[in-house]
């Protein structure tokens, strides 16, 4: 089974906040970022997953990561996530 790259986006429990990221290990990195060991995330804790894309390829994962934090990719987002 080949190895996935995942670009996702948190949910702040606490209101109207929102993370995007990349990932290989999904699960371990949304438990990083809920035990407070990520700084920019750690005061609007807990998170949970609200999408999550897998990417086969690297490269195509970071490009995703990228749009999504430029201003058309947030606008993408928030209308079709």
């Amino acid at each position: 089974m080949p190895d996935f790259q995942y670009v996702y986006i948190l949910f702040s429990e606490c209101g109207e906040h929102h993370y995007v990221g990349c990932t290989a290990d999904l699960q371990q990195r949304l438990n990083k970022h809920n035990n407070g060991d990520v700084s920019h995330t750690s005061k609007f804790r807990p998170w949970r997953i609200q999408t999550a894309v897998a990417f086969r390829d690297v490269e195509k994962a970071a490009a995703f990561e990228r749009y999504l934090k430029s201003h058309s990719g947030r606008s993408f987002a928030s209308k079709h996530f």
